[in-house]
């Protein structure tokens, strides 16, 4: 697996960039130099993030979000599993 988070990813499954394999294995941001939390989506190249508007929701259920423009800087909280065992984290 790449050391590298993707330039964009969401925590909506029904959105092209879920990846529930990098969400397990735990995405951090930092937005603006500050360690974010919330982050529902977040995108590299644009230079956003989207978070929730308090306890809000849309007619679907999901949570309302506000887009926030500024630098955005993704890690893994988690080095990847090894090649010889999978359930191995390595740490």
């Amino acid at each position: 697996m790449n050391e590298t988070p993707p330039d964009r990813l969401s925590t909506d499954t029904n959105s092209p960039f879920y990846n529930a394999e990098l969400l397990e294995r735990g995405v951090g941001i930092r937005f603006k130099g500050v360690e974010k939390n919330n982050v529902e989506e977040y995108c590299v190249s644009e230079g956003w993030i989207r978070v929730a508007a308090g306890t809000a929701k849309d007619r679907h259920g999901n949570p309302m979000t506000i887009k926030l423009k500024g630098a955005v800087e993704p890690y893994f909280r988690q080095p990847a599993p090894t090649a010889g065992n999978p359930d191995e984290t390595g740490t």
